[in-house]
């Protein structure tokens, strides 16, 4: 199993900005689920909007991975905040904002004990020549400290198969 060629364009997290779009242009439907409110910070009127509720939203990067370069503004120290106003003014096309939205918590095994712990879903698709199924479950990925809202391995994450039974 592996990823085509090519689909690392949803690397670069601004892609997530245009999502809807995207659908309209190459399916000619309507999205049928809304995605996450994604801010092109390049764009002036965005970055403007953006920036005056930047208390909702959480920064990223947009070559950031593995859970790195994201700040969830509201909960920022001071000085990450700072840090994190300097680098828009500097460079807003190096990165995105989204809004925040509420994970689902499940219960995790720790230290014996079942705890609720913030999870995210990542479903998996197969693609052929002429068509694409989504596979029925994909992979939960679960933060294992408690109280933290960034989900990946990288970030003491893990993740476990999920299955949904028809």
């Amino acid at each position: 199993m592996f990823n085509a060629f090519g689909t690392g364009v949803a690397d670069d997290k601004l892609a997530h900005a245009y999502v809807e779009e995207m659908v309209r242009f190459y399916l000619g439907e309507e999205p049928i689920l809304p995605s996450v409110e994604t801010f092109d910070l390049a764009e002036p009127d965005v970055r403007v909007d953006a920036l005056a509720r930047i208390e909702d939203l959480v920064i990223k990067q947009r070559t950031g991975s593995g859970g790195f370069g994201v700040t969830i503004y509201a909960h920022a120290p001071r000085h990450e905040r700072d840090a994190i106003d300097e680098a828009l003014r500097r460079r807003p096309e190096d990165f995105i904002a989204q809004r925040r939205v509420t994970l689902s918590t499940h219960p995790t095994s720790i230290d014996g004990q079942l705890v609720p712990r913030h999870i995210d879903l990542r479903p998996f698709c197969l693609a052929a020549r002429d068509h694409v199924d989504v596979i029925p479950g994909g992979l939960t990925r679960v933060q294992f400290d408690a109280g933290v809202l960034v989900v990946n391995s990288s970030q003491n994450g893990g993740g476990k198969d999920t299955w949904v039974l028809t």
